[in-house]
């Protein structure tokens, strides 16, 4: 039930926004997974990106595939995997919100490793109003007069 000072949404408009989460959370945590392989190893090659992921050759070869489609990688068969400028920023984008969750997850007690499993979930489903109050509440946990 809203408060006074709320918008009444609808019931489509609230689920909206998670559904379209949902849609993105693969491509955006293979793209960071991506970026993290290059990064750490100089290269990222199906086989890795599996075991990084968790899940098979095949799962990874299909989702890099849809990838490639969508604009955020480029492959070649037997090539490492690298990303595009847009799969860059999206795997950049993610990052950002990752580290600002967990941030603002530690700041207010929640355990490293819990506070990981958790920030992998919730920043697919962040909005950048929320983020930036996440963060102003991190600086300010973190810096109390």
């Amino acid at each position: 039930m809203p408060s006074n000072n709320q918008p009444d949404i609808s019931q489509p408009e609230r689920f909206h926004s998670t559904r379209r989460a949902h849609r993105d959370e693969t491509a955006e945590d293979y793209v960071e997974a991506i970026a993290q392989l290059i990064e750490e190893q100089g290269s990222a090659r199906v086989g890795k990106l599996a075991q990084a992921m968790g899940v098979s050759h095949v799962t990874v070869t299909r989702i890099i595939a849809r990838l490639s489609k969508e604009g955020l990688v480029t492959t070649e068969p037997r090539k490492p995997i690298d990303l595009t400028e847009k799969g860059r920023a999206m795997a950049s984008a993610s990052h950002e919100r990752h580290q600002v969750v967990l941030g603002f997850l530690q700041a207010i007690g929640v355990e490293e490793r819990q506070a990981q499993i958790d920030a992998e979930g919730i920043e697919h489903h962040v909005s950048a109003q929320t983020l930036a109050a996440l963060r102003a509440l991190t600086v300010e946990l973190s810096n109390p007069s």
